[in-house]
């Protein structure tokens, strides 16, 4: 028996679950899904590990990305949280922020707190900005909050004293007296998972983290523990925001780090797939049936902020920058104003698409491809789930005849307004931020992904589109390409011009010696450990930053060359010779994971790829389109469209007028024939 043979990767959506499983005796990736369980989500990641691992004792790594405390948050059905502040500046929270960041919105409103008014409460201390004790933290203070936490029966407590993202003693303090209090009781310190400054935004990080916290150290410790019965003792790992992975012990301190644990995946599956096929830069869509997340991968690194903004609260972590827009396969048309509209409204997965026979009675984006012939009664998941195509013309047809259209001026109608408003929302990713989406390739994935990606690029005016084996768990296969990671910071406001280099390397060397111990914690060996060092720069009285990577050598001509040239690439001019300064140093603590994913291998045991031919309509004309098995295509093959490509995950359409060829890695290539 081999006890460390599987690696496996488990992906929570909200109708299926993504495994891969990667077999290191083989070498041979295969995939699975199962439906998802959102009552208890650990119950379909022990389902697929029975349905696909023989022997669950054999799986030497396993990591799954989870939506468990995102969908908390947005549901709004985290834990009561109390906030214990510093006597006298109580009220930053619930004033926030008195900027509008949608300055034409007349109805705006501000964003409900997760802590109300009630539930913040002062006690007495102040530590000054230079670390000197003004007030005393009063022992005493804590009574009356110990005594309403427990008449109140509130599960979480954030703490958020000023300054404390420089100096955490009082809130080391705080925390010892309520857990002595009240061990049941979920306490997060702001300095633990926001160690910056500005009160209003970590107070906020705080608070999210307690919101979420009950939920998530429920969830991870009930999934370890019914996983010890199937004999796996292998570490358990989750998803991070910011790319990287942690064991779920270290989630359960700080879960914050998970919640974009699922969406991440499929970036860092770009940044994988970026380097192993030489396209630096890349554009990621991920089209499932609800959404569609977007995310860039630029010089085979993923974007990454620093923070994010999530319903109008602030949130102060490292995350991989995804925007997401409702337009998925479930996209309902309807109509308003006499117009048609797709969309971000959802058949979701009960009772689903009309084509699914669940009692589904409008017509979605999947049942405008059936009807369209681009999907076939058996395309989903090789024909194990049929489809039924009459089910989806009569709903298409109701829709039609309210709009006085054809039932193909209206299949194909609902395809263009959802292209539209996915074009729309990369161009909020690209040309909004001054990026040009023609120096970019499109990858496409999802289970839907491959259906729009050509018609897509198409209106962005990129060449090339790249469809990746499996695209329908492209996001769980990149959960195991990714590596441990934890993010330092720490504020450092100097001019350049007043910076000693000694004492910036003393810094730098702190945080990568916090980094380490982290890594240590993980069992990461010292030969496996890597610090990537950056800092938040801006040119002096302006409010923004800029993030730029610095060199271990940490020269600082060096550093001040390299923020003009950030300054340059983010908003287009640099002013060289103005007085910059640093803001807050960074490094991430990287500890890398050897030997999980071995990439997918083309099956040897070749048949003839065509499996069938249907009368597939584009344009309002019919052409006769081959159907084409994934799995049987040779490498090196090429195709003209018109093309349908099937496999387990997805279907993938070629338009005609466009080119497909299968590289070396099994990938699929399109680009537009030209003339």
């Amino acid at each position: 028996m081999d006890q460390n043979r599987y690696s496996m990767s488990a992906d929570i959506g909200g109708t299926f679950t993504d495994f891969v499983i990667n077999d290191g005796i083989s070498g041979l990736a295969s995939t699975g899904k199962v439906l998802s369980t959102p009552k208890n989500p650990a119950t379909a990641v022990l389902e697929g590990v029975k349905q696909l691992i023989p022997n669950p004792s054999e799986i030497g790594f396993i990591v799954h990305g989870t939506t468990v405390g995102l969908n908390s948050f947005l549901e709004r059905k985290g834990a009561r949280v109390l906030l214990v502040t510093t006597a006298g500046v109580s009220d930053y929270y619930t004033i926030a922020r008195g900027d509008r960041r949608d300055l034409y919105t007349l109805q705006y409103r501000k964003p409900d707190r997760l802590v109300p008014r009630r539930d913040v409460h002062e006690v007495r201390e102040r530590i000054k900005w230079d670390g000197s004790i003004a007030t005393p933290l009063h022992l005493e203070d804590f009574e009356p909050i110990i005594d309403k936490i427990k008449r109140e029966k509130i599960q979480a407590v954030a703490v958020c004293f000023l300054h404390a993202h420089a100096y955490p003693q009082h809130e080391i303090q705080a925390r010892d007296i309520l857990n002595r209090a009240l061990p049941e009781v979920s306490v997060t310190l702001s300095h633990e998972v926001a160690r910056e400054w500005r009160e209003y935004e970590r107070a906020s990080t705080a608070i999210m983290n307690a919101y979420i916290a009950p939920r998530i150290e429920s969830y991870l410790h009930s999934l370890k523990e019914e996983m010890h019965p199937m004999g796996i003792t292998s570490t358990l790992y989750v998803m991070q925001s910011n790319g990287g992975i942690m064991t779920a012990d270290a989630a359960r301190k700080q879960p914050i780090r998970t919640l974009l644990s699922g969406p991440v995946g499929g970036t860092i599956g770009g940044v994988a797939l970026s380097k192993r096929i030489g396209r630096p830069n890349l554009i990621c869509i991920d089209m499932g049936g609800t959404s569609f997340d977007m995310s860039l991968v630029v010089n085979s690194q993923p974007s990454v902020s620093s923070s994010t903004i999530l319903e109008g609260l602030p949130v102060l972590t490292p995350i991989v920058d995804i925007h997401t827009i409702g337009a998925g396969g479930g996209s309902l048309a309807w109509i308003e104003a006499g117009g048609l509209r797709v969309g971000p409204q959802s058949a979701g997965a009960d009772p689903g698409p009309a084509c699914y026979g669940k009692g589904g009675t409008q017509p979605t984006v999947t049942d405008a491809h059936l009807f369209l012939k681009r999907l076939g009664r058996k395309s989903l998941l090789s024909g194990r789930m049929t489809i039924d195509e009459d089910e989806s013309a009569q709903a298409i047809r109701g829709v039609a005849t309210q709009l006085s259209l054809n039932d193909i001026a209206l299949a194909e109608g609902m395809l263009t307004v959802i292209n539209a408003k996915m074009a729309d929302g990369i161009r909020t990713i690209t040309v909004a931020q001054g990026i040009d989406p023609r120096d970019f390739s499109l990858l496409a994935f999802g289970g839907a992904g491959p259906m729009h990606a050509v018609w897509l690029a198409e209106e962005l005016g990129i060449r090339e589109t790249i469809i990746p084996f499996s695209p329908g768990t492209f996001s769980a296969s990149g959960m195991l390409q990714t590596d441990v990671r934890h993010d330092l910071a720490f504020n450092y406001y100097r001019a350049i011009s007043q910076v000693d280099p000694l004492d910036l390397r003393r810094v730098f060397d702190e945080l990568a010696q916090e980094g380490r111990t982290a890594l240590e914690a993980e069992s990461v060996s010292m030969s496996d450990m890597d610090f990537e060092l950056s800092s938040d720069m801006r040119y002096i009285g302006q409010e923004y930053s800029v993030n730029v990577r610095i060199s271990k050598e940490v020269d600082l001509s060096e550093i001040e060359r390299s923020f003009h040239e950030a300054y340059r690439g983010r908003y287009g001019h640099a002013t060289p010779g103005a007085p910059v300064e640093f803001v807050t140093l960074r490094v991430a603590a990287v500890g890398d994971i050897k030997g999980k994913f071995s990439g997918f291998q083309i099956s040897k045991s070749r048949q003839e790829p065509m499996i069938d031919t249907r009368q597939v309509i584009f344009d309002g004309k019919t052409y006769p389109t081959p159907v084409l098995r994934r799995d049987w295509i040779p490498i090196n093959a090429v195709y003209s469209g018109p093309t349908i490509i099937e496999e387990d995950s997805a279907t993938t359409v070629v338009p005609p007028g466009f080119e497909t060829h299968i590289d070396q890695f099994g990938n699929i290539l399109i680009i537009k024939r030209e003339a």
